[in-house]
């Protein structure tokens, strides 16, 4: 018997005339919700010495498998590990003989024999990294930064490497050194690589570059040099650095976002990811020259890993391919090793994006994703989209959820407002203190280049995104003299900057003071930035929703939204699920949210309501 959806779910409440289902609306063609929910994500690759590829699954947990790379059923290794977002999650690591597994669950390391067994819970910490055999490198939290500790199996008193001072993140080792990413507390826009010497504790801080980020380091197999990646050009570009910090070498040029570094055995090339408006490569750098071959386009790649044939492991997906492991040739072969989508989504019909740019309010040019519906016929109704973040895109990567909307006859226009990623330092960093002001008029700015297109209804246009996405939509509702869209919708959103900045967990905080400094320094740019002040100025329905479980934007910032708009008389629909944190990871609230949200965009879209 199938589990009810209502199971799932924590507070259903409503001000003023709920959405309604509309009787006569017959379902989309070719897509199902529950197909687009139940679409498996694997990701977080790690290879051993013999070619076994380590992969989390994320279903309805996020365990960790493996396969061989010619593919066949996986081989799993955990049960019930929690489920996690895939931004949020550590990698798992093989031992350096692949007989172990090193992970992380709810906050403490653990190790489980790859040949089966229960889990040896080792100790407290995060992101686990072999150092030998019997030791392992990891991140604890005290007195609330990060430090760097070693952990012996068999006594997992964890040993401090580091003073604390400064985060850490992105731990490499070779056998002599380790190298590592901090973040100085300092500087909030920076971070540096640094190598470390744990016989002596002695650090060389390699990339001292205030004000930029500096990360993906990896050692070349002789140990003497490591690769990273700086954004100090305006794009994050390739060095090469000895590890004794005598010289350093800009490796690449290609006006492009690199990243996920990786040497081969030999040493002679790199493989990594290169993104660049919206798209990623799977790419080979040569060590000597520089030049860079693409061996796979985007799409989207990520999670390169070398198997020891010469080949590359990697994830792949774009807009009409879900996440799947796939294994790249030197020479662009392709193999897929392990694809979980379900049929009925990898053999329905897509509508691809177009890369379209718009004008907004000072001239800027936007970037999105434009999608008009196969089966449109005359004007359509449309749904802005925006992405969380703010650091992070909107490109050519897997969207059930869009392609279903799609699929109804909707057009759908993903876009990427200033502080998005992929397009250069310059305007990733436009929207630094003044979140809401300058993204909110792209957000509008993108409903009058829609209003522009002849097969779009100006009248029948919603907004709707996740997070900071659902921020801007609160924001593009209330501080709209025009009142341009009829509806918007919210997943998990801030509605006030300020209480958000204290109420968030730390590394949440940390990552917000990257784009608005302490509210001390801006408080008036807070304010500004914060639409719960403005509510009485919201004249469009709202669907809000919220994990409980939420602690990077929590769900009091949803409450205290609700709160006013009660306060008010204004028209929402909230919804709360008490299983969820950031993300509404799991299938049945994920999906009940969806059938909520299509009866919302259905009744204000479609009738015409108001």
């Amino acid at each position: 018997m199938r589990e009810p959806l209502a199971v799932w779910i924590g507070k259903d409440e409503h001000l003023g005339l709920p959405s309604l289902e509309i009787p006569d609306r017959n379902p989309p063609p070719h897509w199902r919700l529950a197909d687009v929910a139940a679409t498996q994500r694997p990701r977080h690759l790690d290879v051993a010495q013999d070619g076994r590829i380590l992969f989390i699954w994320d279903t309805d947990t996020s365990d960790i498998y493996s396969t061989s790379p010619d593919g066949g059923m996986p081989y799993r290794h955990t049960v019930d590990r929690e489920l996690v977002a895939y931004w949020e999650d550590d990698q798992p690591r093989w031992s350096p003989d692949g007989s172990s597994i090193a992970y992380t669950d709810e906050g403490v390391i653990r190790v489980v024999a790859a040949s089966g067994g229960p889990p040896r819970t080792i100790a407290a910490g995060h992101s686990p990294v072999w150092y030998d055999e019997g030791r392992l490198l990891a991140g604890v939290e005290e007195a609330r930064r990060t430090r760097l500790v070693m952990i012996d199996l068999e006594d997992p008193f964890a040993r401090p490497l580091t003073s604390g001072e400064a985060d850490f993140g992105q731990l490499a080792n070779s056998d002599a050194h380790l190298c590592y990413v901090v973040y100085p507390v300092e500087d909030r826009y920076g971070s540096e690589v640094v190598l470390f010497d744990p016989s002596n504790g002695k650090e060389v801080r390699l990339s001292e570059q205030p004000g930029f980020q500096n990360h993906s380091p990896t050692f070349h197999p002789s140990g003497r040099m490591l690769a990273f990646c700086s954004e100090r050009t305006g794009r994050h570009e390739i060095y090469l650095v000895d590890t004794d910090g005598s010289s350093e070498r800009r490796l690449t040029n290609a006006i492009a976002d690199f990243g996920e570094l990786s040497f081969s055995a030999d040493g002679r090339r790199l493989a990594a990811t290169r993104t660049n408006q919206g798209r990623t490569d799977l790419v080979l750098v040569d060590v000597e020259s520089g030049k860079v071959d693409a061996v796979a386009v985007g799409g989207s790649w990520a999670f390169p890993r070398w198997l020891p044939s010469g080949d590359l492991a990697a994830v792949y997906e774009d807009y009409r391919t879900p996440p799947r492991i796939e294994t790249v040739s030197a020479s662009g072969r392709r193999t897929v090793i392990f694809e979980p989508a379900p049929a009925t989504v990898r053999n329905a019909p897509y509508v691809q994006g177009e890369h379209v740019w718009f004008p907004s309010f000072d001239g800027t040019s936007i970037p999105g994703w434009l999608h008009r519906p196969a089966n449109g016929t005359d004007r359509v109704p449309a749904v802005v989209y925006l992405h969380g973040g703010p650091t992070d895109h909107y490109g050519d990567h897997w969207d059930g959820y869009a392609q279903y909307f799609l699929d109804k006859g909707y057009g759908w226009f993903g876009i990427n407002v200033r502080g998005s990623t992929s397009y250069g330092l310059e305007f990733e960093r436009s929207n630094h203190a003044r979140w809401g002001v300058d993204d909110t008029a792209d957000c509008l700015a993108a409903y009058d280049y829609l209003a522009s297109l002849d097969w779009i209804d100006p009248n029948r246009v919603a907004v709707f995104g996740p997070s900071y996405g659902a921020y801007v939509t609160l924001c593009a509702v209330t501080d709209d003299a025009r009142h341009r869209f009829v509806c918007g919708a919210m997943k998990y959103g801030d509605c006030d900057l300020l209480t958000s900045w204290a109420q968030t967990y730390r590394a949440g905080r940390d990552a917000m003071e990257r784009t608005m400094p302490r509210p001390n320094l801006i408080p008036e740019a807070y304010r500004a930035s914060s639409p719960i002040h403005r509510v009485s100025q919201i004249t469009a329905p709202l669907l809000i929703c919220h994990g409980e479980l939420d602690d990077n934007v929590v769900p009091e910032q949803s409450e205290e939204l609700v709160a006013e708009l009660r306060r008010l008389g204004k028209t929402f629909e909230y919804l709360t699920y008490p299983t969820e944190g950031h993300g509404l990871l799991r299938r049945g609230p994920q999906l009940h949210f969806y059938q909520r949200l299509e009866r919302f965009l259905d009744w204000y879209l479609l009738t015409g309501r108001i």
